[in-house]
């Protein structure tokens, strides 16, 4: 068995020409508005903060790119979110992580209205995601449900292991498989005999963050494989499944890169669609 790879670059670039064509012909003033917060200058922040702006802007989204000194004050960027929050112009917000030393990250997140929320990380969306509400979902999860669908596998009724217990994706990609009717098993670095667990998948969701840390031999043959992690090894990047291996094991399996990574700037530009009532 050789499984087929799932291209998250294809189905990402698929929706961002869907809504770039459910935007056109609008008025500037008429369309969704996305301000992203960038303080200090984290190497790896700002890039992303530069592909997220590229992707609003060739969607057909208005961009508003806050960027702040590292010495930034928590009062001055509480003063920030809360104009954000005001702003008829803008419809989604999002605030770079990780922030620098000195600011409370639950506080910063906790300030945007769950209204503008467009990361999902809001603690009443986080309710309201594990109460089975219609709510903004988290950007990875969503894309790894995105992906999962993708293959037309009907998930009710499998066993599905999140690898990692993150508030960012473990948790909420739990919660979202729930949804869907799968028995889910979340697993961290105190779960024993983890490989045995992992083995039961019928869905593989590895979000541990250790380079080739799920072999082929922990893979359920058939399983539907989604790799979120993004690590450097021996100079490339790596996800956090035994690629190779688990080709042979998988039925549908993301690559990396080009798997998951595409789809989180794609499903933060659908909610802020969603949050903008288009």
């Amino acid at each position: 068995m050789t499984a087929m790879i799932i291209d998250g670059k294809k189905i990402a670039a698929q929706l961002r020409e869907d809504m770039k064509a459910r935007l056109s012909g609008r008025p500037a003033k008429d369309r969704p508005g996305l301000a992203v917060v960038l303080v200090g200058d984290d190497p790896a922040s700002a890039v992303y903060v530069r592909q997220k702006e590229k992707a609003c802007l060739e969607t057909g989204i208005n961009s508003f790119i806050r960027r702040l000194p590292e010495d930034t004050g928590q009062d001055e960027l509480l003063a920030l979110i809360e104009g954000l929050n005001r702003s008829e112009e803008v419809h989604g917000i999002l605030v770079q992580l990780p922030l620098p030393d000195g600011i409370d990250t639950k506080r910063i997140v906790s300030a945007i209205i769950p209204e503008k929320d467009a990361d999902g990380f809001h603690p009443v969306n986080v309710g309201r995601l594990w109460s089975g509400e219609s709510v903004v979902e988290p950007c990875t999860p969503k894309g790894i449900m995105t992906l999962i669908d993708s293959t037309g596998v009907e998930l009710k009724g499998l066993e599905a292991v999140v690898i990692g217990r993150s508030n960012i994706v473990g948790k909420p990609a739990a919660a979202m498989l729930l949804a869907r009717h799968c028995t889910v098993t979340v697993c961290h670095s105190r779960t024993e005999d983890l490989p045995d667990v992992v083995r039961r998948g019928d869905i593989v969701v590895a979000a541990i963050g250790r380079p080739n840390f799920v072999t082929g031999d922990m893979i359920k043959p058939g399983a539907v494989v989604i790799d979120v992690g993004i690590n450097r090894a021996d100079g490339r990047l790596v996800g956090d499944v035994e690629f190779e291996s688990a080709l042979r094991k998988a039925a549908f399996i993301t690559p990396v890169p080009g798997g998951v990574g595409p789809m989180t700037i794609a499903s933060l530009l659908r909610n802020t669609l969603r949050l903008a009532g288009v």
